[in-house]
């Protein structure tokens, strides 16, 4: 049984100008994402983790970057690169804004039928999608049983989430994931859990020390916030 966390990359600068930024180089945190990466350290606080995969954009690393150089890492002051974890290649939507791609047509689709979407030069979404899911197979190769930590970005979180919890992609845009959120599963390959969803403000440290199941819970059970057993 393994517990995944995710983490959205917090507040860009690309976020504050309502640009797609894609895999458009250069894209830093914002002011008000550097304070939520601040905030994340006193969050994740002692938190202990089997892996840490990170993509390897700017914005996703300037958000881990605080709590692995901070006191609470202890001996997890480095983590993988991970280019399955990469943003989605918009292609030539990439450094546009949000508000005019919301008019052309393939919008509809996008919001509709993702399953179904090429980017104008760029990724599909089930290619993306695929080699997301190649993150947590590594990661389940290297420790079956482990907590592991995956920092990414909103579609590839949003998309990973959905093939957990047996969801379509059509269906991936209901799911909402904030910067700086976070979201835990439990999975033991086939079945999972899902313990904290887009979550901005609780400890995450709790999350990761409870007990692990994907155990149905009658009526839906209770856990204690504190020592995480039933």
């Amino acid at each position: 049984m393994a517990r995944l966390v995710f983490i959205r990359h917090a507040h860009s600068t690309a976020n504050d100008a309502g640009i797609l930024s894609g895999q458009l180089p250069g894209i830093s945190l914002s002011k008000k994402g550097k304070k939520q990466a601040q905030e994340l350290v006193e969050r994740l606080g002692a938190s202990s983790f089997d892996s840490i995969r990170v993509s390897p954009m700017q914005r996703c690393e300037e958000t881990i970057a605080p709590w692995i150089n901070s006191r609470y890492s202890r001996g997890m002051k480095s983590y993988q690169i991970d280019e399955s974890l990469i943003e989605m290649n918009y292609g030539t939507w990439s450094g546009r804004k949000l508000s005019a791609l919301s008019r052309e047509k393939m919008w509809k689709e996008i919001q509709e039928r993702p399953s179904t979407v090429q980017f104008p030069q760029g990724e599909r979404m089930k290619a993306m999608q695929k080699r997301a899911l190649m993150s947590i197979s590594e990661a389940l190769e290297e420790k079956k049983n482990g907590t592991h930590l995956f920092v990414s970005h909103g579609d590839v979180l949003k998309a990973l989430v959905a093939s957990l919890l047996k969801m379509k992609l059509d269906d991936f845009q209901s799911l909402v994931i904030d910067p700086a959120s976070v979201t835990v599963i439990d999975f033991d390959g086939s079945k999972s859990r899902l313990l904290a969803f887009n979550d901005s403000h609780s400890p995450i440290a709790p999350m990761t020390s409870m007990e692990k199941s994907t155990k149905a819970l009658l009526g839906g059970g209770a856990r204690s916030s504190r020592s995480g057993k039933k």
